[in-house]
């Protein structure tokens, strides 16, 4: 099973849920901004990285987590990524979809809009970490559905 979180950037919202995923942040305890930027792509990610996979790792079942910023596609990627896995034959309950972009909240877009879009690193980095420790039982959240569905 592949998992794919994606967001806008591939930078925090996604990021933050597969660390959730994978056990680098532990779901019972929010993180502090430290913690946050040990994360491999958390705050990297630039506009060439839209629209890549970058592979996070495999959970303890194995299942291989990616994250990708899709700009403002999210779903319209996932059309497309349905559409290839039918091509080469993938079965679509192979492949789950997680829109990160619903646990975002005001802090996290307007400090990542501030860090990757503007590349003001350090006015936008300070407000993007606190929002994401504000936002973090979201991205739990989110994590816990989809191990859920994962077991079922």
């Amino acid at each position: 099973m592949k998992i794919v979180y994606h967001c806008y950037g591939g930078s925090h919202s996604s990021v933050t849920a597969a660390a959730i995923h994978l056990g680098y942040l532990a779901s019972d305890k929010k993180p502090t901004p430290h913690t946050l930027m040990e994360i491999p792509f958390f705050d990297k990610q630039t506009d060439k990285d839209h629209g890549k996979f970058k592979f996070m790792g495999r959970d303890e079942l194995g299942n291989e987590v990616y994250i990708c910023g899709c700009r403002g596609l999210g779903k319209k990627v996932e059309k497309s990524l349905q559409g290839i896995a039918k091509i080469i034959d993938t079965p679509l309950d192979d492949i789950i979809y997680v829109d990160t972009l619903k646990g975002v909240n005001f802090l996290m877009r307007i400090g990542g809009f501030l860090s990757r879009r503007l590349r003001l690193v350090r006015l936008g980095r300070p407000i993007v970490l606190k929002g994401t420790v504000t936002a973090f039982n979201n991205f739990v959240n989110m994590v816990e559905e989809v191990k859920n569905k994962l077991q079922n």
